[in-house]
């Protein structure tokens, strides 16, 4: 059979994903795949990275294999591709023996046009053995960074992947991941044996994310309040362990907002309720340590929060890409205390001291960076992954609400001299306590209301001193000594100050949430009917309880909202809109057409 033709997946893309046009840089790297060449790609979370193999799969004979560590995300693929009338299915350890043979069956006798696999099971021989009697079309390899030890997230069994290349010679490999610095790039392309391939390297910029970063100062409160502003939007709390997994569920769930928790110490039955319940809109917010997420192909999320510090920016950046897959609005929020960063550089010094350790340490250091920056936190972002601007992103904390300095020299005399007389042996808090003339038993046992630095600072709260001392550790004049309890200890940067010999500047403390909150994207600016959408939202959930499938595999929030703003009355219309496909049509149409018609009816 002749090559197929990029007008043929044109075709594909339309007729059964529903969508009008390639995104940047899919027909690049489809036209690549087409003409029988491995491919690198590296294209950020929700740009439409499985449409790169997925359409290649329909446009030639035989079957597509794809390697992904992600469980959950094989079944949400599978059961996506299924609502759209294509045959896939999947291969791993949650299946019975009996469940796995009839997918062998299906996959030799030439059913399956797609067929996804845990990287477990093609390091075993009977893998091998079965799939010399298929028809392999193309080879994708998900979540590629995993190959690599530079990348954030090394999985030796990722390594024994470059066997493929031994096997299936002539087959093209395409490599797929959203985030990968230079470095991760040249070990995927090495360690999976890539051939001279087509590298497409999208922007990583998500410019419907708003990236915001608060101190921590009440932190259950803050949390609390910014959760209760989302009013019922779907959203993931990640946390440091499993303790506060459990005490942030609890609370949330006081307030009255439907919320569940994930970790590792729960049963696969437990997770999968949790997982299968955010996916289905049932509950609005998941707390969970990072154990939870990867694969989640919810397109939904509204927003990300990050209670506790991620461990590189490339957690976090993955993490936060959870949110807005489908282009509108979405929030990213980290809670930032630098205790967050003690607690993380304490763990990292118990491994042994070895070359991993050294890249570990290397990343943690740049993401507390990224945290006390006082640059738009965007361009730290794309600057770290070698996409260089300098162009501010208008929307992050920093450019939205730029911080206001003031002489701040008096605040820190203020601070030096209350850790100085009090002996530098005591914490933050304490410090605080002090300055604010607090009667606590700890000050009056310790004699400090006796001290002439007590209560010289009682005209400002706990949180505008908090910001402060945090400021004075940035710039190095205070050391907060891990190994002593944290307790506060001056340097010797600090004299010339302490001295009143040089002048200082400082962000005035920011207190509560910004100001600046409401979401000013390039994607809000819709103007689509919200009754009408709340309307097609409401039909969209009872459909999917029906079917027994997550809400956004009948459509996604981006396409309702195009639904509301042109309101098709026609099966033809109905086509035009990006997401509805020939068979999504069939299936789901002609119930969001009568609802349409209602509402304009009911108007008129």
């Amino acid at each position: 059979m002749a090559n197929p033709s990029i007008s043929q997946a044109k075709s594909i893309l339309h007729n059964v994903f529903g969508y009008q046009s390639f995104r940047t840089g899919q027909q690049e790297v489809i036209e690549a795949v087409l003409s029988n060449k491995d491919c690198l790609v590296i294209i950020t979370t929700g740009g439409g990275k499985s449409l790169c193999y997925q359409v290649p799969a329909l446009c030639l004979e035989g079957i597509t294999l794809v390697i992904s560590p992600l469980i959950s995300l094989m079944k949400d693929q599978v059961d996506q591709l299924l609502t759209d009338g294509i045959e896939a299915a999947y291969l791993n350890s949650t299946q019975t023996l009996e469940e796995q043979q009839e997918v062998e069956q299906k996959a030799m006798s030439g059913q399956l046009k797609l067929l996804y696999l845990s990287p477990e099971k093609v390091m075993t021989n009977n893998f091998y053995h079965f799939i010399s009697h298929c028809k392999i079309n193309l080879i994708a390899v998900d979540e590629a960074h995993c190959i690599s030890q530079w990348g954030h997230d090394f999985r030796p069994e990722y390594t024994s992947l470059g066997g493929l290349r031994k096997t299936f010679p002539n087959i093209p490999l395409m490599a797929l991941t959203a985030t990968a610095d230079p470095a991760t790039r040249a070990d995927i392309i090495r360690n999976l044996q890539l051939n001279n391939p087509h590298t497409y390297l999208g922007s990583f910029d998500r410019p419907n994310i708003r990236y915001t970063i608060q101190e921590k100062f009440k932190p259950i409160n803050q949390l609390v309040k910014f959760v209760e502003k989302q009013q019922g939007k779907s959203g993931i709390i990640y946390c440091g362990s499993r303790k506060k997994v459990e005490s942030l569920t609890e609370k949330l769930t006081s307030r009255g907002i439907k919320v569940m928790g994930y970790h590792a110490g729960m049963s696969v039955a437990e997770r999968a309720t949790v997982q299968n319940a955010f996916q289905r809109d049932d509950i609005q917010v998941v707390v969970a340590t990072v154990a939870f997420g990867m694969g989640i192909n919810k397109s939904n999320v509204r927003f990300v929060v990050h209670f506790d510090m991620p461990r590189s920016i490339e957690s976090y950046y993955q993490e936060t890409g959870r949110a807005g897959r489908d282009d509108l609005p979405a929030e990213a929020m980290l809670f930032y205390d630098p205790a967050d960063y003690g607690w993380l550089q304490k763990v990292l010094l118990e491994k042994p001291e070895n070359e991993q350790r050294k890249i570990e340490q290397h990343k943690l250091n740049t993401i507390k960076d990224f945290a006390e920056s006082q640059t738009c936190r965007r361009l730290v972002l794309l600057n770290y992954f070698g996409e260089l601007r300098q162009e501010p992103c208008k929307n992050c904390d920093i450019c939205l609400d730029p911080p206001k300095k003031y002489d701040g020299l008096v605040d820190a005399q203020k601070v030096m001299s209350a850790i100085y007389r009090t002996g530098q042996i005591f914490g933050l808090h304490h410090i605080v306590g002090v300055l604010r003339g607090l009667n606590n038993q700890k000050i009056k046992d310790h004699n400090h209301d006796q001290l002439s630095v007590f209560g010289i600072g009682k005209d400002k709260n706990q949180e505008y001193w908090i910001s402060v001392i945090r400021q004075l550790i940035h710039l190095g004049l205070i050391n907060q000594n891990i190994m002593q309890h944290s307790s506060l200890q001056l340097t010797e940067n600090a004299r010339p100050f302490l001295r009143g010999e040089m002048p200082l500047s400082l962000a005035m403390p920011r207190l509560g949430v910004s100001a600046s909150t409401t979401l000013l994207t390039k994607t809000n600016n819709r103007n689509y009917d919200k009754d009408l959408f709340a309307r097609l939202r409401f039909l969209r959930k009872q459909i999917a309880d029906k079917e027994n499938i997550p809400p956004y595999i009948v459509f996604n929030d981006a396409t309702l909202q195009e639904m509301a703003e042109f309101v098709p009355q026609t099966r033809n219309e109905m086509l035009e809109i990006n997401g509805v496909g020939e068979r999504k049509l069939e299936r789901f149409g002609n119930a969001f057409i009568q609802l349409i018609k209602d509402h304009l009816a009911h108007q008129g």
